[in-house]
């Protein structure tokens, strides 16, 4: 569930994401699984990316690329998520030339598979890899090289984290990015999360009682969570849905 996902900006990039500015960012959501998705473009070069996409809005994020000029490169996923299907396999298809990513330790199968350190250029931007496992072992935070937004996925969520309990070696350490995010669009910053997210105000021995202790069921789609980033193979012309194809 991405949908609560610690998303920074500054201060100074949100009064400037305008028609003006040197890079451009629009959110969107998916209310089915609470998933916020985050398109990047430079506006020079008209390279753009694409964060944790969900399958079912895949077509949607398509046309706003296709509506805004851009060119898509990767569709990369924070991690393996349990309760949707990333949509990156889909745009593989929508938007040709357009790459999967995420990271090795996942396990899950992708065009491009990174590693903490690695760095995804689009146009004069970046996003840096930072490993932030806790939530699943491959969980990554992407951070543009000018430090100026964040993307944590389900590591750190707005007043909350994501679970640990349901995948194997999750570590629970929390890495904070010491940057200064104020607000921004559906955001929180690393100083309020340190004063009032409830879970991060634990001590260490108490936060990883109350993570063993949560008692959730077993999220829905976690046995599947791995097929969208695979190739997308379109319904029939009678109006098949569609079905997704492993990897080969």
């Amino acid at each position: 569930m991405a949908g609560s996902a610690l998303s920074v900006v500054s201060r100074l990039l949100s009064r400037s994401t305008g028609s003006g500015a040197p890079i451009l960012l629009r959110q969107m959501f998916e209310p089915n699984s609470c998933t916020y998705t985050y398109l990047l473009g430079d506006r020079e070069s008209r390279e753009a990316i694409l964060i944790d996409p969900v399958l079912e809005t895949a077509p949607r994020d398509a046309q706003l690329v296709r509506e805004l000029g851009l060119r898509l490169l990767y569709a990369v996923n924070t991690h393996c998520h349990a309760d949707h299907i990333t949509g990156s396999g889909l745009l593989r298809s929508l938007l040709p030339g357009c790459q999967s990513v995420i990271s090795r330790l996942s396990g899950a199968q992708a065009d491009l598979h990174i590693e903490d350190g690695d760095s995804i250029r689009f146009g004069r931007f970046a996003l840096e890899t930072r490993a932030s496992p806790g939530h699943t072992p491959g969980c990554v935070t992407f951070v543009l090289n000018d430090h100026s937004m964040a993307f944590t996925g389900d590591a750190l969520l707005i007043r909350g984290c994501g679970r640990t309990d349901f995948q194997p070696e999750a570590l629970h350490p929390l890495t904070f990015l010491p940057l200064p995010w104020p607000l921004g669009l559906t955001v929180s910053t690393v100083e309020e999360e340190r004063t009032l997210n409830p879970r991060l105000t634990l001590s260490c021995e108490e936060f990883v009682k109350v993570m063993d202790n949560l008692n959730l069921p077993k999220p829905l789609q976690i046995g599947e969570q791995e097929e969208g980033l695979g190739a997308w193979t379109p319904g029939s012309e009678g109006g098949g849905a569609g079905s997704l194809d492993p990897w080969v």
